[in-house]
Formats: structure tokens, C-alpha cells, sequence
């Protein structure tokens, strides 16, 4: 059916219509436009996503991707930008091949229709002026007939009075004939202009608005097939980038596949084993004897020999700190490192129930021997300097020994790099002065002597820094014998019997709050983790009460961990005496400390005691 025949009379619909067409079309330009602005949007935001989980360079989070289950996650984000760029793809060729056609089709569009509805408009204004020259010589026929007919009329009336002269009838006769003849005229002028207007109407109604109307009709239709194409390329500029968006997730998918979780459990092996062995058996101690306790081989007050110092390094004794109860481990710090005093010569007899300790112990208490070498507080502020990033040894000592063992391995391949690196520019230097040598005109073999001179003495500088490196890696892998006792101060060993190392905040590192040494020792040795010590002296609570005390005597603390006393004064008991002599009192919150037992009476609190 075409639009001439069956809507000939719709022409301004038709103008309605078409112009809806183009709006649809352009509403459909506007959605793609749309489209691609979510696609790049979207491709923009899952870039950031990515780059902002991609492990950051020379981090301890790029050591992390050792780890299978890392590495596939660092597969996702890489796959996650190519998949960002599909959608960017999509975006590009949604722009190229559908926005800017379509857009450049209805601009051609428009004047395509334009002009057809201009042709139109055209043939109506033609059609009504045939019609209004029609009605004109209508009404000009229909007036001439009327006035011949009048004129008719009035000289038959003239002709039949007798009064009249013949003058006058012979005059209203002609009169008749004009008037006669032109209606005459006008009759054949108003048929032969109604001839010519039902000539051009039938070419109106038939002939050029049925062709113009087929042309809308046709222009309408490609502007339908054209908005058609565009939606299967909207669908096959998607159907494009799906193998490849398959790939990625394939990748994704093959990715999490290949997570080990036994390489990744051995790798947290290597990456945090010690290389001690496990403790032993901590044997009985007796407490039944009150002043002469039994100490085991394994225990931390182990004193051989009657010897008052306490040597650290051993590896068994060593993974005991972990284990102190911080509120234990702080009255070692803190309980004074020297005998209490004999009371007053006019001791009353109330003192008698906690009487002076005897000198002649056999076994000194832990709480001596251990504040030996714990000797100020400057040492516990030099710990925390090495816990919150202090200088690290340079033969990475303050590490447990396998970790100390992979730290220098690396250093070793680092400067095996580097030595190799030094060797080829030394080697292209050389080749260099040979070109000089042989060819003068290219340059003076004499300019490279001072590079190639420098660059040899890298090479001999690296080498010493490797073979440093290698010494103390292989004295952590038993190849060589232990260090001597200048070595080891030179490596910030800490030893019990040199003085000297005790307040030397270099050497600190050894100390219960951190050290790890290799040095195998007769004596007992006990070896601390530098972060437990320092969080378990940070983190201490104030023990609890569990009496009362009065002082019998007046005494001032004068040394480390004592507390002045006035006789009579009543105090806190927080911790009664472990066979030292001392008993550890509190005051108010802030000021607690120990006092010699032979000075106090102690009340203990049944409850709190057995408790």
C-alpha cells in the first residue's frame, strides 16, 4: 500500500509523523551516546579498582605476592585492565560505528524532508490559487449573467411603453447585447478555468502528492531499516569483545586454579622459621626448702658454679621469655639487684616473723642475677629505639638465625649483582681503549684510564662487602667456626662478662627484649624476643593487692626498684618476698616498689592468697 493513494488527504499528519521518526532516531543516537559514557566510566573505574589493590614497589606488601594465592590475585587485577580496555573498545566503536553514522544520517535526514514536505507545500499553494482564479471567474460569470439578465429585463420593459422614444429602447437594447456578451465571455472564460483547475487538481491528487508521498513513504522506511542495522551493531559491537572478555576470565579462573596452599604454608615456613629448637622439660623445683629452691637445668634462675652473671644465646632458654607472665616479668625488671639490708641494731620484737634474710645463700634468686645486666632505664628507652625502627646491624644479628640466613643470602646475591654489573661496564670500558688504540682518530685511549680505574675499584670494594657477607652466612650455616670475642662485639654480640657491652645501646639488641646470638655457652643462657619484652613492658597492669603492711622501720630507697618507708607508715602488699629478702609494696598507684622484708610486718589476705 503506498502512502499516495490511501493518505492523500493526510499531508499534515504525515509532516507529524516523519518528524516523530527523526526524534526517535535521535533519542535512540542520545541512549547509544549514553551508553558509551557508562562503558568509559565503567573501564575508568575498574582501572582505579585495579591500580588501587596493585601491590606498591620496594613495599613490604610486593614481599607478600610470594605467596600462590597472592599471584593469582595479582592475575585478577591484570586481567580485570584487560577487561577494562574491552569495555573501552566497546565504548570507541559504539561512538564510531553507530553515534557518528547516525548522527550524520539524520542531518541528510532532515533535508531529505525538508525538502519533499517543501515540494508539498508547494503543489498546495499551486492547487489553491487555481482554485481561488476559479471562484474568481465563477463569481465575475455569475455576476455578468445577472446584469445581462437585468439588462434583458429593462429593455423589454422600454420596448412595450408607448412613451418611450425609440431612442431609448434602441439604446436599452444594445445595452442588453452588451451586457449579453459578456456574460458570454465570462461563461467561456470560467469554463475554460475550471477545465484547467480539474486539470491540475487530478495532477494534484494524483500525480504529485502521491509522488511525494511516496518519497516520504520511502524515506520514512530507510530511516526504520537504518535505526534497524544500528541495534544489531549496538549488539554486535558487545558480541565482539566477548571471546576476549572470556579470555580474561578464563585467565581468572586458571589463575585461581593454580593456588598451592602447601607452597604457600611453605613459604610462611621460610619466611618466619627461627631455626631454634623447642624447650625442654622444665624440671621440679622444690619449694618446700624456702631458702634453697631447686633449680633445673631448663629453668631461667639456673645459676652454675655460683657465678652471679647471666649469659644469653641459648636456644632452648631462649623461646622461655614468651612465656613470663608480664606482671612477673616486670617484678624482674624492677626487684632491686643487691641483699636488703640488716634492720636497725634495735629491732623490735614484732620483727622477728620477718626477720633479715641469711647471707649464705647458695643459689642466688633470679631477680639478682637477671637485674645484673638490666641495670638502668636508659637501656628499656634503647630497646624501643631498636623495636621502632632503629639502625639495624649490619650483619643482621638482632635476626633469628634462619632468618639472619636468608637476609644475608640475599645481600650476598645482591652484591654478586652488582659486582657483575660493575664487571661488564668494565669489560665494555676495555673493549672501548682497544677501539681508541687501534684507531687514535676516534678517541684518546688515555681519557678512559681514570673510569676504567674507578670502576675496578667498585668491583674490589664489592667484593670485600661480599665476602663479609658470605663469612657471616657461612658462620650462621656451621661452615666456619664460631666467632672470636672481637667479632663478636664488632657484630653487636651481647656477652654477660664483658661490663663494657652492658650499657652500650649498639649492643642493647642482644639484650632479653630482643637479642638472638649463635654463640654456644656453658653456662645457662637465655635469649628474649625484643617485640614480646617491649609490648609486655608497655602493655603491664598494676597487680593486685593481696594484703597490707606496716613499716617497722624507717627506710630510704636509694637504689633501683626500692621505695622509701616511714616507720609506722601502713602500705600495700603486691607481691610478698620469693626468698630474696625483699617484699614488693605499693603506695598510691603511681609509686610502688620493693622494701627489705626484715623492715615490714606483712598481713597477707587469706582470700587473695589463695586465690
Amino acid at each position: 500500500m503506498s502512502w499516495g493513494t490511501e493518505l492523500w488527504d493526510q499531508f499534515d499528519n504525515l509532516e507529524k509523523h516523519t518528524q516523530w521518526g527523526i526524534d526517535i532516531l535521535e533519542k535512540y543516537i542520545k541512549f547509544v551516546k549514553e551508553r558509551t559514557e557508562i562503558e568509559l566510566s565503567y573501564a575508568k573505574q575498574l582501572r582505579n579498582l585495579a591500580k588501587k589493590y596493585q601491590p606498591k614497589k620496594n613495599s613490604k606488601e610486593e614481599e607478600e605476592y610470594r605467596y600462590t594465592a597472592c599471584k593469582a590475585f595479582l592475575s585478577t587485577l591484570n586481567e580485570m585492565n584487560d577487561y577494562a580496555g574491552q569495555h573501552e573498545v566497546i565504548s570507541e566503536n559504539m561512538t564510531s560505528n553507530i553515534t557518528v553514522e547516525l548522527a550524520r544520517y539524520v542531518q541528510e535526514l532532515k533535508q531529505e524532508r525538508k525538502s519533499y514536505f517543501h515540494d508539498g507545500r508547494k503543489a498546495q499553494q499551486h492547487i489553491e490559487i487555481c482554485w481561488k482564479q476559479l471562484e474568481s471567474s465563477k463569481r465575475r460569470f455569475e455576476r455578468d449573467c445577472k446584469e445581462a439578465d437585468r439588462a434583458q429585463q429593462y429593455f423589454e420593459k422600454m420596448d412595450a411603453d408607448i412613451n418611450v422614444t425609440k431612442a431609448d429602447v434602441e439604446k436599452a437594447r444594445q445595452q442588453a447585447q452588451v451586457r449579453h456578451q459578456m456574460a458570454e465571455d465570462s461563461k467561456a472564460d470560467y469554463s475554460s478555468i475550471l477545465q484547467k483547475f480539474n486539470h491540475e487538481q487530478h495532477e494534484y491528487y494524483h500525480t504529485h502528492i502521491p509522488n511525494i508521498f511516496q518519497k516520504i513513504q520511502e524515506m520514512e522506511e530507510r530511516r526504520i531499516v537504518r535505526i534497524g542495522e544500528s541495534m544489531k551493531t549496538y549488539a554486535e559491537v558487545d558480541r565482539q569483545v566477548i571471546p576476549i572478555i572470556g579470555k580474561c576470565l578464563d585467565e581468572i579462573v586458571k589463575a585461581a586454579e593454580s593456588i598451592d596452599q602447601k607452597n604457600d604454608s611453605q613459604l610462611v615456613i621460610e619466611a618466619y622459621k627461627s631455626g631454634f629448637e623447642p624447650p625442654g622439660d622444665i624440671e621440679f623445683e622444690d619449694y618446700t626448702q624456702p631458702m634453697k629452691r631447686t633449680v633445673s637445668d631448663n629453668s631461667l634462675s639456673n645459676s652454675r658454679e655460683g657465678k652471679s652473671e647471666l649469659k644469653f644465646g641459648g636456644k632452648s632458654k631462649g623461646k622461655l621469655w614468651p612465656f613470663i607472665k608480664k606482671n612477673k616479668l616486670m617484678s624482674l625488671l624492677t626487684s632491686p639487684h643487691q641483699p636488703p639490708p640488716p634492720p636497725p641494731a634495735s629491732a623490735s620484737p614484732s620483727a622477728v616473723p620477718n626477720g633479715p634474710q641469711s647471707p649464705k645463700q647458695q643459689k642466688e634468686p633470679l631477680s639478682h642475677r637477671f637485674n645484673e645486666f638490666m641495670t638502668s632505664k636508659p637501656k628499656m628507652h634503647c630497646f624501643r629505639s631498636l623495636k621502632r625502627g632503629g639502625a639495624t646491624p649490619e650483619d643482621f644479628s638482632n635476626l633469628p638465625p634462619e632468618q639472619r640466613r636468608k637476609k644475608l643470602q640475599q645481600k650476598v646475591d645482591e652484591l654478586n649483582k652488582e659486582i657483575q654489573k660493575e664487571m661488564d661496564q668494565r669489560d665494555a670500558i676495555t673493549k672501548m681503549k682497544d677501539v681508541y688504540l687501534k684507531n687514535p682518530q676516534m678517541g684518546d685511549p688515555a681519557s678512559l684510564d681514570h673510569k676504567l680505574a674507578e670502576v675496578s675499584q667498585n668491583i674490589e670494594k664489592l667484593r670485600l662487602e661480599a665476602q663479609k657477607f658470605e663469612a657471616w652466612l657461612a658462620e650462621v650455616e656451621g661452615r666456619l667456626p664460631a666467632r672470636s670475642e672481637q667479632g663478636r662485639r664488632q657484630s653487636g654480640m651481647f656477652d654477660a662478662q664483658n661490663p663494657a657491652t652492658v650499657n652500650s645501646c649498639a649492643q642493647d639488641r642482644e639484650s632479653p627484649d630482643g637479642s638472638y646470638t649463635e654463640e654456644q655457652s656453658q653456662e645457662g643462657e637465655v635469649k628474649v624476643l625484643a617485640t614480646d619484652f617491649d609490648d609486655e613492658f608497655d602493655e603491664e597492669e598494676p597487680l593486685p593487692a593481696i594484703g597490707t603492711c606496716k613499716a617497722l622501720y624507717t627506710f630510704e630507697g636509694q637504689n633501683e626498684g626500692t621505695v622509701s618507708v616511714v616507720e609506722g607508715e601502713t602500705l600495700y602488699v603486691i607481691e610478698e618476698d620469693k626468698g630474696d629478702g625483699w617484699t614488693r609494696i605499693r603506695r598510691n598507684e603511681d609509686e610502688e616498689g620493693y622494701v627489705p622484708t626484715s623492715y615490714v610486718e606483712v598481713y597477707l589476705d587469706k582470700n587473695a592468697k589463695d586465690s
